[in-house]
This record gives structure tokens, C-alpha cells and sequence, in this order.
């Protein structure tokens, strides 16, 4: 494996293991404000904890001779990933308050088998074993979301919705992150997304200073690491990576969601969840598994 390669997969190994444990901060954020609130706040942290590295870089290339990215690009990916991500987290932190982590972070691990699907409308081929992934995925969606009436939970449904516009936004990074600078591409995307969920919670929520106080754990958790850190690190992450290759690593954040869930919050699973569960992680190794090569 190349260098690059390499530390591109720690980038993103990284990121994945600061999502999964962030399941439980979301979770426990919801004791001390509502979810539009917990984002808002989170993502403009996010922005913050950025913009003095922004600044620094800026000076550091200048001095180098290096020719920032192109503003416009910038600012325009910066735009466009913040609106994915914020739809994105909505739905994750509304499921959030319906169901476990553990199935949280799992049926979110469903964008690795959605990106090479999504990718049919970017003319893009589509091999016959994201298809056989996209079935074995199917049932274990079924173990771990459905219950005897054959209902499907309303937070396991949110979690869903969030799943597909977590696919649109790995493939609006994967169109940017080549083109802009990471890490201004990522306090923008931060500063996009939190000004929108802070201005739905201005009107939906009405949430006061005491709130923060008392939620700041949580709250410190998903800003800075989750939002300032991880997502930046994605960022960079993927700028050398293959798209459906990076969700794979990204995806292991869906098993350290539910050992985080166990373990701190003793969210327990019953034997058909832990089934389901292992048929969508099943799915999502055997999509990413590479072709065999002709020999001619």
C-alpha cells in the first residue's frame, strides 16, 4: 500500500472511531436541548475550532509561495456540503431520540451500498455485488429495524433518510475536496450548516444559555471532535481515496457506535438486532471487496 494510501486510511479510520463514540454525545445531548439546537451549536463550534487553523495555513502558503484554491469553488463546496451535511444530521439526531445507538450507527453504515447505487445517476456502473450486497443489506435491515407488526420504528426511519443524504454528501466532498482547500472547505461547510439548524432552532426550539451549560459534555464532544476534527478529517481523507473505498473505512464507525452504546450507555441488543447487524456489515465489506483481474 502506498504511503499516501496509507495515511489517507488512518485519516479516515480516525474519523469513523470519533463518529461511532459521538452517537452516544448525541444521544445524551438530547437530556438538555432539542436537536435542532444540539446541531446548530455543535456545527458553529465545528466552524470555530477551524478558523484560526484557517487563518494560520493561509499565512504559512503565503509565505511558501502556494496558490490558495480558488475562492468560488471554495466557497460554493463550502455551501453545498454544509446543506447535505445539516439535512443529514437532522435526520440522524431525530432517529436518535427514537431508537439505540447501536442501530443508529449501523443503519447510517447503509450509505457504503447507497454511494456505488447513487453513483447509476452520475452514468456510473454499478458490479452485480453491490446489487447482492444491496440484498443481503435488505434482510438484515429487516432483523434489526422491523418489528413483529412489520412496522417500521420512526426513529429507525429518520436514521434512513439520514443514511441516503449522508450519501449525497460524501459524493458532493468527492467532487470538491479535489478542486478547494480541506480544511476551508470544512469550517465552511460548519458555518453553512450551523447557521441553518441555529436559525430552525431560533424558531422551533427557543433554547436558552442554561441549556448549554448543563449539556456542554456532549456538546464540547460533537463540536470539536466529531464536527472540528473528524469531518475535517474526512475531508482530507478522501481528497487521495476512492469514494466507495473511503465509506468502507468510514463505515466502522457503526461498530464502534454499538460497542460505545454497550459499554456507556448499556444500550443492549437482543439476538435479532445483533443478527441484522452482522448481515449489514456483511454487505458492506462484500461491496468493497476487489474485482478479480482477468489474467490475458
Amino acid at each position: 500500500m502506498k504511503k499516501t494510501s496509507l495515511k489517507s486510511s488512518f485519516l479516515l479510520f480516525l474519523a469513523a472511531f470519533i463518529w461511532g463514540v459521538a452517537f452516544v454525545a448525541q444521544s445524551v445531548g438530547m437530556d438538555y436541548m432539542g436537536p435542532l439546537s444540539f446541531n446548530g451549536a455543535r456545527f458553529l463550534m465545528g466552524s470555530a475550532v477551524l478558523m484560526p487553523l484557517v487563518a494560520y495555513r493561509r499565512k504559512r502558503n503565503a509565505k511558501e509561495g502556494i496558490a490558495p484554491a480558488g475562492t468560488k469553488v471554495t466557497l460554493l463546496g463550502g455551501v453545498c456540503c454544509g446543506l447535505a451535511l445539516c439535512s443529514a444530521a437532522l435526520m440522524q439526531q431525530f432517529g436518535i431520540m427514537y431508537t439505540t445507538v447501536g442501530k443508529a450507527g449501523f443503519i447510517t453504515t447503509l450509505y457504503i451500498i447507497l454511494v456505488p447505487i447513487f453513483g447509476i445517476f452520475l452514468k456510473k456502473k454499478v458490479p452485480g455485488k453491490v446489487w447482492f450486497g444491496a440484498g443481503i443489506a435488505a434482510v438484515g435491515m429487516y432483523l434489526l429495524c422491523m418489528s413483529e407488526k412489520l412496522a417500521l420504528g420512526k426513529g429507525d426511519a429518520y436514521v434512513f433518510v439520514c443514511a441516503i443524504l449522508f450519501t449525497v454528501h460524501i459524493l458532493v466532498i468527492d467532487y470538491f475536496s479535489p478542486k478547494a482547500d480541506g480544511v476551508e472547505l470544512s469550517c465552511l461547510q460548519f458555518l453553512t450548516a450551523g447557521v441553518i439548524a441555529g436559525a430552525l432552532a431560533l424558531v422551533f426550539e427557543q433554547p436558552t444559555a442554561d441549556n448549554f451549560i448543563a449539556g456542554i459534555i456532549p456538546l464540547a464532544y460533537a463540536g470539536i471532535m466529531s464536527s472540528g476534527v473528524a469531518y475535517t478529517l474526512q475531508i482530507i481523507g478522501q481528497k487521495d481515496m476512492d469514494p466507495t473505498i473511503a465509506s468502507l473505512i468510514l463505515s466502522l464507525e457503526s461498530v464502534v457506535s454499538m460497542l460505545a452504546g454497550w459499554v456507556i450507555l448499556e444500550q443492549a441488543l437482543s439476538p435479532r438486532e445483533l443478527c441484522g447487524c452482522g448481515l449489514v456489515f456483511a454487505a458492506v465489506i462484500l461491496v468493497q471487496l476487489p474485482e478479480k483481474r482477468r489474467i490475458e
